[in-house]
């Protein structure tokens, strides 16, 4: 990058792509914070536009899986539940899930889809992904109050684990970061990303502790479900809602060390191939 100063003293900044691997650079991303915050409400605002019922799919999606899950596997196949009533049990993991798959899904199409920005604006383009998976925060409040709601009927009173909610909030939102960045770098070089995502999050669904607890499997092989990073997150988040007696510990630890891994490195990746994105867009 470099400032070139012509004859009538104006100032003009010229662009020019780096070579190889590049830093991360988060100053930059907070420079453009501004941005950050009108992309997220942007997203916020259209996610639900011209729908009939609104934020309500907030709701609808994550409380009629539950159902459908309490029937088939609660009722049906007799799948144990921690001592929990299953319908709370399955909806308790479902909140941070959708929160993830969400993000994951949304971020992923990110720079395609805005793809006349890209080519014709210089920002960050980390900022794109990020308000993408940011702006999902008001669905997962809408959920979780339903979920408070349900914690209520059901009786159940959170513990003083409920002060590690913020922890396992934030360890979901970097996984999602980090596979976010990952897939959206890809599906700019290859197109293929975007029909391989759904089916991505429909089998980490079932490879998550959602419509069953971690508890069915036996040390070691409990703590190394923990490479899948949301195994954590779901345990973490029943254990310090609804009080199972199943604690993550260990699980957790792995579940951060593989979480982190996948941001750092996601973020480098992106980095690396963002000054190719104008060109392939």
């Amino acid at each position: 990058m470099s400032i070139s100063q012509p004859k009538n003293e104006e100032e003009f900044l010229e662009i020019q792509p780096s070579h190889g691997w590049r830093s991360i650079n988060l100053g930059e991303v907070w420079r453009y914070r501004e941005l950050l915050y009108f992309l997220t409400w942007r997203n916020i605002k259209v996610r639900y536009k011209q729908t009939v019922l609104g934020a309500a799919w907030a709701i609808i999606q994550p409380f009629f899986t539950m159902v459908i899950f309490s029937l088939f596997f609660g009722r049906l196949a007799k799948i144990p539940s921690d001592g929990i009533p299953y319908p709370i049990f399955s909806y308790a993991a479902l909140v941070p899930w959708v929160f993830f798959a969400n993000g994951l899904m949304q971020s992923s199409n990110t720079l395609v889809s805005s793809a006349n920005l890209v080519r014709k604006v210089y920002f960050p383009r980390m900022v794109l992904p990020i308000s993408a998976i940011i702006s999902g925060a008001v669905d997962f409040i809408l959920a979780f109050f339903v979920l408070l709601g349900m914690m209520l009927f059901y009786g159940i009173t959170p513990t003083a684990n409920v002060i590690w909610l913020p922890f396992l909030l934030l360890l979901a939102l970097t996984t999602c970061l980090g596979a976010g960045m990952w897939l959206t770098a890809m599906n700019v070089q290859f197109r293929d990303v975007r029909f391989a995502v759904p089916f991505l999050i429909q089998a980490w669904l079932f490879a998550t502790p959602i419509a069953y607890p971690s508890s069915l499997l036996s040390e070691p092989w409990r703590t190394l479900y923990g490479i899948n990073p949301m195994a954590g997150v779901i345990e973490g988040f029943r254990w310090a809602l609804l009080g199972t007696n199943t604690a993550p510990g260990p699980i957790i630890f792995v579940s951060a060390f593989v979480s982190i891994t996948l941001l750092v490195s996601g973020v480098f990746y992106f980095r690396r191939m963002e000054k190719s994105f104008a060109d392939v867009v």
